[in-house]
Protein backbone atom coordinates (compact mmCIF):
# COMPACT_ATOMS: atom_id res chain seq x y z
CA UNK A 1 0.00 0.00 0.00
CA UNK A 2 1.40 3.93 -0.91
CA UNK A 3 -0.17 7.12 -0.08
CA UNK A 4 0.81 10.44 -1.30
CA UNK A 5 0.90 13.63 0.81
CA UNK A 6 1.05 16.84 -0.46
CA UNK A 7 3.77 18.99 1.65
CA UNK A 8 3.38 22.68 0.76
CA UNK A 9 5.72 25.61 1.25
CA UNK A 10 4.34 28.14 3.97
CA UNK A 11 5.56 32.00 3.84
CA UNK A 12 5.27 34.59 6.76
CA UNK A 13 2.97 37.41 6.38
CA UNK A 14 4.02 39.05 9.37
CA UNK A 15 7.23 37.46 11.62
CA UNK A 16 7.59 39.36 14.93
CA UNK A 17 10.19 38.42 17.75
CA UNK A 18 8.90 39.19 21.46
CA UNK A 19 11.72 38.17 23.86
CA UNK A 20 14.36 35.53 24.49
CA UNK A 21 12.99 33.09 26.45
CA UNK A 22 14.69 30.93 29.33
CA UNK A 23 15.11 27.88 26.98
CA UNK A 24 17.13 29.32 24.64
CA UNK A 25 14.62 29.70 22.20
CA UNK A 26 12.47 32.95 20.75
CA UNK A 27 9.22 33.86 21.64
CA UNK A 28 7.68 35.18 18.75
CA UNK A 29 4.11 35.96 16.97
CA UNK A 30 3.54 35.36 13.09
CA UNK A 31 1.08 35.21 10.82
CA UNK A 32 1.54 32.16 8.17
CA UNK A 33 0.02 30.71 4.75
CA UNK A 34 0.80 27.72 2.38
CA UNK A 35 1.43 28.45 -1.25
CA UNK A 36 0.93 26.35 -4.28
CA UNK A 37 4.88 25.30 -4.15
CA UNK A 38 5.00 21.58 -2.32
CA UNK A 39 6.59 18.54 -2.46
CA UNK A 40 5.19 15.76 -2.93
CA UNK A 41 5.91 12.60 0.29
CA UNK A 42 4.99 9.26 -0.46
CA UNK A 43 4.98 6.74 2.12
CA UNK A 44 5.06 2.86 1.39
CA UNK A 45 3.75 0.41 3.59
CA UNK A 46 7.09 -1.98 4.12
CA UNK A 47 6.83 -5.61 5.60
CA UNK A 48 10.36 -5.22 7.40
CA UNK A 49 10.93 -3.26 10.55
CA UNK A 50 12.57 -0.48 9.35
CA UNK A 51 12.42 3.13 7.86
CA UNK A 52 14.42 4.40 4.80
CA UNK A 53 14.12 7.68 2.94
CA UNK A 54 15.04 8.20 -0.85
CA UNK A 55 14.64 11.82 -1.83
CA UNK A 56 14.74 13.65 -5.81
CA UNK A 57 17.53 16.35 -4.54
CA UNK A 58 20.56 14.42 -3.59
CA UNK A 59 22.24 16.29 -1.23
CA UNK A 60 18.79 16.30 1.22
CA UNK A 61 20.04 13.89 4.60
CA UNK A 62 18.26 10.56 4.40
CA UNK A 63 18.90 9.66 8.19
CA UNK A 64 17.85 11.25 11.54
CA UNK A 65 18.76 14.10 10.49
CA UNK A 66 15.94 14.42 8.16
CA UNK A 67 12.86 15.17 9.69
CA UNK A 68 10.73 13.11 8.11
CA UNK A 69 12.80 10.11 9.08
CA UNK A 70 12.07 11.68 12.83
CA UNK A 71 8.82 12.10 12.15
CA UNK A 72 7.92 8.53 11.34
CA UNK A 73 10.35 7.09 13.60
CA UNK A 74 8.48 8.91 16.72
CA UNK A 75 4.88 7.35 15.53
CA UNK A 76 6.59 3.95 14.84
CA UNK A 77 8.15 3.83 18.64
CA UNK A 78 5.02 5.33 20.73
CA UNK A 79 2.78 3.68 19.06
CA UNK A 80 4.50 -0.04 18.65
CA UNK A 81 3.94 -0.01 15.04
CA UNK A 82 5.83 -3.37 13.62
CA UNK A 83 5.67 -2.27 10.10
CA UNK A 84 8.33 0.09 8.75
CA UNK A 85 7.99 2.16 5.86
CA UNK A 86 9.85 3.76 2.85
CA UNK A 87 9.88 7.69 2.59
CA UNK A 88 9.95 9.26 -0.97
CA UNK A 89 10.40 12.85 -1.24
CA UNK A 90 9.93 14.19 -4.68
CA UNK A 91 11.79 17.78 -3.72
CA UNK A 92 10.44 20.97 -5.26
CA UNK A 93 10.47 23.70 -2.07
CA UNK A 94 14.29 24.68 -2.34
CA UNK A 95 16.14 23.70 1.07
CA UNK A 96 17.13 26.25 3.97
CA UNK A 97 14.86 29.12 1.79
CA UNK A 98 12.86 29.97 5.23
CA UNK A 99 10.01 28.29 3.31
CA UNK A 100 9.66 25.13 5.83
CA UNK A 101 10.18 22.63 3.32
CA UNK A 102 11.34 20.31 5.97
CA UNK A 103 9.05 20.89 8.32
CA UNK A 104 6.19 20.40 6.02
CA UNK A 105 8.27 17.05 4.78
CA UNK A 106 7.77 15.82 8.67
CA UNK A 107 4.10 17.10 8.80
CA UNK A 108 2.97 15.19 5.67
CA UNK A 109 4.93 11.92 6.81
CA UNK A 110 2.57 12.65 10.33
CA UNK A 111 -0.44 12.84 8.00
CA UNK A 112 -0.16 9.97 5.75
CA UNK A 113 1.66 7.59 8.36
CA UNK A 114 -1.57 8.28 10.66
CA UNK A 115 -3.38 6.85 8.02
CA UNK A 116 -1.29 4.10 6.59
CA UNK A 117 -0.51 2.73 9.77
CA UNK A 118 -4.36 3.14 11.18
CA UNK A 119 -3.46 5.47 14.00
CA UNK A 120 -6.63 7.44 14.19
CA UNK A 121 -5.08 10.23 15.20
CA UNK A 122 -6.31 13.77 15.09
CA UNK A 123 -5.06 16.82 13.46
CA UNK A 124 -4.76 18.21 17.27
CA UNK A 125 -2.45 14.99 18.08
CA UNK A 126 0.01 14.99 15.62
CA UNK A 127 0.58 18.42 16.01
CA UNK A 128 1.52 17.94 19.71
CA UNK A 129 4.16 15.13 18.35
CA UNK A 130 5.48 17.93 15.19
CA UNK A 131 6.29 20.00 18.17
CA UNK A 132 8.95 17.46 19.22
CA UNK A 133 10.37 17.63 15.94
CA UNK A 134 10.54 21.61 14.83
CA UNK A 135 8.58 24.29 15.73
CA UNK A 136 6.93 25.02 12.39
CA UNK A 137 5.73 21.47 12.20
CA UNK A 138 2.40 22.32 13.83
CA UNK A 139 1.41 24.51 11.79
CA UNK A 140 2.45 22.58 8.71
CA UNK A 141 0.27 20.04 10.08
CA UNK A 142 -2.69 22.06 9.68
CA UNK A 143 -1.82 24.08 6.87
CA UNK A 144 -3.64 27.23 5.50
CA UNK A 145 -3.24 30.18 7.77
CA UNK A 146 -2.95 30.81 11.39
CA UNK A 147 -1.10 32.67 13.86
CA UNK A 148 1.70 31.25 15.76
CA UNK A 149 3.10 32.02 19.23
CA UNK A 150 5.17 30.75 21.69
CA UNK A 151 8.44 29.20 20.04
CA UNK A 152 5.79 29.02 16.98
CA UNK A 153 4.69 25.76 18.27
CA UNK A 154 1.05 27.28 19.37
CA UNK A 155 -1.50 27.38 16.79
CA UNK A 156 -4.65 29.29 16.11
CA UNK A 157 -5.95 28.38 12.74
CA UNK A 158 -7.34 31.93 10.81
CA UNK A 159 -9.98 32.12 7.57
CA UNK A 160 -8.16 32.27 4.18
CA UNK A 161 -6.82 35.11 2.81
CA UNK A 162 -8.10 37.21 -0.54
CA UNK A 163 -6.33 34.85 -3.31
CA UNK A 164 -3.67 36.29 -4.93
CA UNK A 165 -0.22 35.28 -6.62
CA UNK A 166 2.64 34.90 -4.53
CA UNK A 167 6.33 35.39 -6.91
CA UNK A 168 9.08 33.46 -4.61
CA UNK A 169 12.92 34.24 -5.52
CA UNK A 170 15.50 32.44 -3.68
CA UNK A 171 19.15 33.33 -4.55
CA UNK A 172 22.13 30.91 -4.21
CA UNK A 173 23.12 31.22 -0.56
CA UNK A 174 22.16 29.80 2.42
CA UNK A 175 20.73 31.26 5.67
CA UNK A 176 21.54 29.89 8.63
CA UNK A 177 18.39 30.69 11.11
CA UNK A 178 20.20 29.95 14.52
CA UNK A 179 23.10 32.49 13.20
CA UNK A 180 20.10 35.19 12.08
CA UNK A 181 18.31 34.83 15.46
CA UNK A 182 21.24 34.58 17.25
CA UNK A 183 22.48 38.36 16.22
CA UNK A 184 18.83 39.85 16.58
CA UNK A 185 19.01 42.04 19.18
CA UNK A 186 14.90 42.46 20.56
CA UNK A 187 15.57 45.32 22.60
CA UNK A 188 16.76 47.47 19.26
CA UNK A 189 13.98 45.78 17.26
CA UNK A 190 13.31 49.12 15.24
CA UNK A 191 9.84 48.44 13.85
CA UNK A 192 7.18 46.10 15.30
CA UNK A 193 4.77 44.17 12.57
CA UNK A 194 1.27 43.80 13.66
CA UNK A 195 -0.09 40.73 13.55
CA UNK A 196 -3.48 41.78 14.47
CA UNK A 197 -3.64 43.97 11.45
CA UNK A 198 -2.50 41.16 9.06
CA UNK A 199 -5.43 39.59 10.79
CA UNK A 200 -8.05 41.86 10.33
CA UNK A 201 -7.23 42.64 6.77
CA UNK A 202 -7.40 38.63 6.47
CA UNK A 203 -10.54 38.25 7.86
CA UNK A 204 -12.06 41.24 5.94
CA UNK A 205 -10.60 39.66 2.48
CA UNK A 206 -8.74 43.36 2.09
CA UNK A 207 -5.65 42.69 -0.06
CA UNK A 208 -4.19 45.72 -0.05
CA UNK A 209 -4.60 46.11 3.73
CA UNK A 210 -2.78 42.62 3.74
CA UNK A 211 0.08 44.30 1.81
CA UNK A 212 0.90 47.13 3.67
CA UNK A 213 0.80 44.64 7.33
CA UNK A 214 3.86 42.41 5.97
CA UNK A 215 6.63 42.54 8.37
CA UNK A 216 9.61 41.00 9.32
CA UNK A 217 11.65 41.84 11.89
CA UNK A 218 14.76 39.08 11.04
CA UNK A 219 14.87 41.27 7.88
CA UNK A 220 17.31 43.77 10.22
CA UNK A 221 19.70 40.84 10.12
CA UNK A 222 19.47 39.30 7.16
CA UNK A 223 19.56 41.96 4.77
CA UNK A 224 22.05 44.08 5.68
CA UNK A 225 24.34 40.68 5.76
CA UNK A 226 23.55 39.23 2.73
CA UNK A 227 23.21 42.11 -0.18
CA UNK A 228 21.71 39.73 -2.71
CA UNK A 229 18.25 39.18 -0.14
CA UNK A 230 17.58 43.25 -0.28
CA UNK A 231 18.77 43.36 -3.87
CA UNK A 232 15.77 40.90 -4.90
CA UNK A 233 13.50 42.85 -2.49
CA UNK A 234 14.37 46.04 -3.94
CA UNK A 235 13.46 44.46 -7.86
CA UNK A 236 10.67 43.22 -6.71
CA UNK A 237 9.30 46.69 -5.30
CA UNK A 238 10.93 48.41 -8.34
CA UNK A 239 9.30 46.04 -10.94
CA UNK A 240 5.31 46.73 -9.26
CA UNK A 241 4.77 44.45 -6.94
CA UNK A 242 1.84 44.83 -4.34
CA UNK A 243 3.59 43.87 -1.62
CA UNK A 244 7.20 42.20 -0.33
CA UNK A 245 8.93 40.46 2.14
CA UNK A 246 11.47 38.09 3.03
CA UNK A 247 9.98 35.02 4.48
CA UNK A 248 11.48 33.25 7.40
CA UNK A 249 14.73 34.13 8.41
CA UNK A 250 15.59 33.76 4.35
CA UNK A 251 16.79 34.35 2.04
CA UNK A 252 13.78 33.67 -0.48
CA UNK A 253 11.87 36.85 -0.95
CA UNK A 254 8.04 36.76 -1.75
CA UNK A 255 5.99 39.46 -4.00
CA UNK A 256 2.42 39.46 -3.55
CA UNK A 257 0.65 40.54 -7.23
CA UNK A 258 -3.32 40.79 -7.49
CA UNK A 259 -2.93 41.30 -11.47
CA UNK A 260 -1.91 38.58 -13.55
CA UNK A 261 -0.08 40.97 -16.35
CA UNK A 262 2.04 42.19 -13.08
CA UNK A 263 3.21 38.17 -12.78
CA UNK A 264 4.86 38.13 -15.97
CA UNK A 265 6.91 41.48 -15.37
CA UNK A 266 8.19 40.62 -12.00
CA UNK A 267 8.91 36.38 -12.79
CA UNK A 268 10.89 37.56 -16.00
CA UNK A 269 13.16 40.76 -14.08
CA UNK A 270 14.00 38.26 -11.25
CA UNK A 271 14.74 35.17 -13.73
CA UNK A 272 17.50 37.78 -15.07
CA UNK A 273 18.41 37.47 -11.51
CA UNK A 274 18.56 33.92 -9.64
CA UNK A 275 17.84 30.85 -10.96
CA UNK A 276 14.92 29.96 -8.32
CA UNK A 277 11.96 31.92 -8.90
CA UNK A 278 8.52 30.73 -9.14
CA UNK A 279 5.08 32.32 -9.74
CA UNK A 280 2.03 30.29 -7.47
CA UNK A 281 -1.02 30.54 -5.38
CA UNK A 282 -2.12 31.28 -1.83
CA UNK A 283 -3.36 27.94 -1.16
CA UNK A 284 -5.09 29.19 2.61
CA UNK A 285 -6.44 26.04 2.51
CA UNK A 286 -9.42 24.63 5.42
CA UNK A 287 -8.89 21.33 7.88
CA UNK A 288 -10.95 19.46 5.18
CA UNK A 289 -8.20 20.52 2.51
CA UNK A 290 -5.23 19.32 4.28
CA UNK A 291 -7.08 15.81 4.79
CA UNK A 292 -7.71 15.71 0.98
CA UNK A 293 -4.34 16.28 0.67
CA UNK A 294 -4.05 12.67 1.39
CA UNK A 295 -4.25 9.93 -1.14
CA UNK A 296 -4.06 6.15 -1.63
Amino acid sequence: MRISVKAPAKINLTLDVLAKRQDGYHEVEMVMTTVDLADRVDLTLLAGDEITLECSASFVPDDERNHAVKAARILKERFGVKSGVHIYIDKQIPVAAGLAGGSSDAAATLRGLNRLWGLQLSLEELAVIGEEIGSDVPFCVYGGTALATGRGEQVKLLSAPAPCWVVLAKPPIGVSTAEVYGNLNVDNIREHPSAQEMIQAISDQDFLGMCRALGNVLEEVTLPRYPQVRQIKNLMIESGADGVLMSGSGPTVYALVQKEAKVCRIYNALRGFVKDVYAVRLLGGTEAEVLAQIRT
